[in-house]
Order: structure tokens, then C-alpha cells, then sequence
């Protein structure tokens, strides 16, 4: 038999998790009650729910990135496809944008394995050297340090330490990542601090929450943001002047005939 855990319908009814859509959860619970009931099937604690909505809001837009871009491309291609316009935006959460969350908490949660609960500064440090040695032997770049743009600093980091602590939710998975920044700078002077990922991909590590759901908020997050872009691009179009400058660009690359 083929069934799911999440839900099912029935002639009367829509249960999910056990509850009834109609009469136990619509009206009383918000999304992400609703979100979290149905991945873990369980109703997230006030500090968690706090925290949950916190890192929708860092995701949900920064501008006119690569997603923003795609999905205003597709949309322009293709108005009547809202849906594959959001999807296309989506499809670009990789290992560069966006979905580089995941694989921060992914590097966090092996290297903070061996530490306890309350480390020291000097384990933190050696858990880091440990780290990096392991993504350099594997040639694997290092998440969660760094941005093009914020080169002295994430502005998203400082606020989002003062919500983990506050919440809770700011642990050796946190420490871990700041000792990163330290080690690098003292032992490579490579003064790298730590982004957005690395804050996020901390805190889901110090929840306890599996490093997966990391991108899974940061793409639940951004679908909002790119419903915002799509509206405006159908009110205030500038995909069109994307497309014109690549058009553009390929006239200058084109050689003349002789």
C-alpha cells in the first residue's frame, strides 16, 4: 500500500498529521506552525517558532540575484507560467547561492562531533584547524566565511547572534564557526568573516534540526521573495533590459564581415 504519514483527504475530510485542516488547525495555527507540524509532526516551542521566522525573513529577497534574475527571465519568456518562474529561481539554490546553508550546517555538525556541549575557546580553535584540514583534503571550499559584497562583514550576523542567543539557540555549532574566521586569520592572515550561511547554518546545527531543513527554509523563504519580484515585473518590467544588454554584449563579440 502507497500512503504518506503527512496527510490524506477523504469525501468529508482533510487530515494532516492526525488533524483535522478544517476544525483543528485552520484558524489556529500560522504557517509556521503549519510548516513545522508537517515536517516533524510536532508544533514547534515559542523559542524555535521565533527563531524559524527570523531566518524566512533573512531569505526571503536580497535584490537582484542570480534566483531574482532567473525567475524574471522565465517570466518574461513565459507570463503565463507564474509557477515555473518561481521554480526557475528556485532551481539555482546550489552550492554558490542559497543553498549553501545546508552544506555550512552539514560541515559544522561533523566538525563540532567531538566537542562539548560548552566548549572552550581553545577547543573551538582546534575543532576548526580539524575542519579545515578535512575540507582541504577533500578539496571542498569552506562555507559560511566571506561575502563579494559585505568584504568587512555581514550585516545579517550581528543581528542574527543576538536573536540566537536571546532564543537559545547559540552553541558550540556557532562557536565553531566563529573559530573559523579566528583560525584563518591566524594561522593563513585570510581575514574572512563569517556570512549569513555560516550564522544560519549554525543555528540550525544548535536547534538540533537535521542540516536539510536549512536549505529547505532558505527556499521557502526566497519563494516569497520571488513572488515579489514576478509582481513587479509584471507592473515595472525590467527583464527585457536584462535580455537587451546580453543582446548587446553578443553584438560587441561578434566579429565584422569583411
Amino acid at each position: 500500500m502507497i500512503k504518506t504519514e503527512i496527510g490524506y483527504t477523504t469525501p468529508e475530510t482533510i487530515t494532516v498529521r492526525g488533524k483535522n485542516l478544517a476544525t483543528e488547525l485552520l484558524g489556529k495555527v500560522d504557517f509556521v506552525d503549519m510548516m513545522l507540524l508537517t515536517i516533524f509532526n510536532r508544533t514547534p516551542s515559542p523559542a524555535e517558532k521565533a527563531m524559524i521566522n527570523h531566518i524566512l525573513v533573512t531569505a526571503c529577497d536580497h535584490g537582484l540575484t542570480p534566483s531574482a534574475m532567473s525567475a524574471r527571465l522565465t517570466f518574461l519568456g513565459a507570463p503565463e507560467a507564474m509557477q515555473a518562474a518561481v521554480a526557475a529561481g528556485l532551481l539555482g539554490a546550489g552550492s554558490v547561492f542559497l543553498g549553501t546553508t545546508q552544506n555550512c550546517a552539514e560541515m559544522l555538525a561533523a566538525g563540532a562531533a567531538d566537542l562539548s556541549d560548552d566548549p572552550d575557546q581553545a577547543a573551538c580553535d582546534a575543532a576548526a584547524r580539524a575542519m579545515l584540514s578535512v575540507s582541504r583534503a577533500k578539496k571542498q571550499p569552506v562555507y559560511g566565511i566571506g561575502h563579494p559584497i559585505h568584504v568587512h562583514g555581514d550585516p545579517r550576523v550581528p543581528t542574527l547572534c543576538q536573536l540566537a542567543q536571546e532564543l537559545g539557540f547559540h552553541g558550540k555549532h556557532w562557536r565553531l564557526m566563529d573559530a573559523v574566521h579566528r583560525v584563518l586569520l591566524q594561522d593563513r592572515n585570510k581575514n574572512l568573516p563569517m556570512n549569513v550561511v555560516g550564522a544560519i547554518g549554525a543555528i540550525i546545527c544548535d536547534m538540533g534540526l537535521d542540516p536539510m531543513i536549512a536549505r529547505g527554509l532558505m527556499l521557502v523563504g526566497r519563494a516569497g521573495g520571488l513572488v515579489a519580484h514576478l509582481y513587479e515585473e509584471r507592473e515595472h518590467p525590467i527583464g527585457q533590459q536584462i535580455w537587451d544588454l546580453v543582446l548587446a554584449q553578443d553584438e560587441r563579440n561578434v566579429a565584422p564581415v569583411r
